[in-house]
């Protein structure tokens, strides 16, 4: 008891560290959220929503693959060492294929009915977050932690910026999400400025070959970032598009608000387990018996705490809901309940799902995120049209149960399994 007490120390001690960073994104968040709310029209916190998710399926391969590969295999590494640039130049082949591809897809698709003219801007921004992402991953690795927080105070507050000087001035919803995009691209600058400043962005080689080895561990991440892409926001996408076309803009906004809100602390959660528990966590992959001993402790925090956050959430649902978007989205309360149960699975199955990007266990990563994925779309097919909306939520609830179930049983098997 008291070794799980002083691992939750040393988690709670490190998550304190980065509490500005997940504060100005947090508060970024709720602002852009309430701005959209009160004044775009019916249906525009969903384009927003629908928007932010274009955003994450162009941005997956990089930011959840490659730049998660990027922190294992840089942490130990010296910054500007020959291993260090070799990784580093890989990463940054990778990401440019990535882009690449995910701009040929748009270009053959569009952009959400948008004139095709708005696609270029889209890629140039996306390219923009990308490059600020990797040099973000490569402070992180190098433990410039500061650093690293600077540039997500930076990100979140010439987003929010931008959203309030073209909605407040009237702007049509596309020039709203285009001006949105490209000031968080900005942020590339400073991002650069930081990293050439800690030594950990060196002086580039064209000349230089890409590793084939680095390409090969990098290449696992990525395909759990493809697998993460395919069914984790392919599938959000897919359904936010069903719920419009069904319930219409006015209806699916009552069950965006209730996502929206799990949006912004599910951000923080994910902000504290990347800048905190993976670094740990991948730190501890060559040594099993002390990384479940981590991860147990970690465990042993985050149930009663998440219980308890979640709860208040629950309790407060009649002010916040109102408070954080508008009062004619408080219908939306109705939807609570299944969303929170199901985000406290989620929160929880994630400690264990970590454990296998730490360890870069590809295989069982995909199989996870594939049958979470089939399962949910089975519960949305029994129960929308059954319930209705709130079939979506009660989908969600069903689905990080049964994937919480099941990432228990086999990690309680795991000891049983060496004897």
């Amino acid at each position: 008891m008291a070794a799980i007490s002083s691992t939750a120390k040393t988690f709670l001690r490190g998550s304190l560290g980065t509490g500005v960073a997940v504060a100005a994104r947090g508060a970024g968040a709720l602002v852009i959220n309430k701005l959209f709310a009160t004044y775009a029209p019916a249906g525009g916190l969903t384009l927003l929503a629908q928007f932010q998710n274009l955003m994450a399926l162009l941005t997956a391969l990089p930011n959840d693959g490659v730049n998660v590969g990027v922190v294992k295999y840089l942490a130990p590494l010296q910054p500007g060492s020959p291993r260090h640039r070799t990784w580093l130049g890989a990463a940054l082949a990778l990401n440019a294929l990535a882009l690449l591809i995910g701009a040929a897809m748009l270009a053959g698709t569009g952009l959400l009915g948008w004139d095709w003219r708005s696609v270029p801007v889209f890629v140039l921004g996306i390219a923009l977050v990308t490059g600020q992402s990797l040099a973000g991953a490569a402070l992180l690795a190098a433990g410039r932690l500061r650093a690293y927080i600077g540039l997500a105070v930076t990100l979140a507050a010439l987003g929010t910026a931008a959203v309030a000087a073209t909605l407040l001035r009237g702007a049509a919803l596309p020039q709203v999400l285009l001006s949105y995009l490209l000031a968080q691209g900005l942020t590339l600058l400073p991002a650069l400025w930081l990293a050439r400043r800690a030594g950990v962005l060196p002086k580039w080689r064209p000349a230089a070959p890409v590793s084939r080895t680095a390409l090969r561990g990098l290449g696992q991440f990525l395909l759990m970032a493809v697998s993460s892409l395919l069914f984790g926001r392919a599938v959000d996408y897919v359904l936010r598009d069903h719920l419009l076309a069904t319930y219409g803009p006015a209806r699916t906004d009552l069950w965006q608000a209730v996502a929206k809100l799990s949006d912004n602390y599910t951000m923080v959660f994910g902000a504290v387990m990347n800048s905190v528990f993976y670094p740990r966590l991948s730190a501890l992959a060559a040594q099993p018996a002390q990384a479940r001993h981590y991860l147990r402790g970690v465990l042993a925090l985050l149930a009663p705490l998440l219980a308890a956050g979640l709860g208040l959430v629950f309790a407060c649902r009649s002010s916040l809901l109102p408070l954080l978007f508008a009062p004619r989205l408080l219908a939306a309360q109705e939807l609570l309940a299944p969303q929170l149960l199901g985000d406290w699975a989620k929160f929880l199955s994630w400690v264990f799902i970590y454990q296998l990007m730490a360890r870069a266990r590809t295989w069982p990563y995909i199989a996870v995120q594939a049958a979470s994925a089939v399962v949910f779309a089975g519960m949305l097919a029994l129960l929308l049209p059954r319930l209705g909306l709130a079939g979506a939520v009660w989908a969600h609830a069903a689905r990080y149960g049964l994937v919480l179930a099941v990432c228990v049983a086999v990690y309680l098997r795991g000891p049983r399994a060496r004897q």
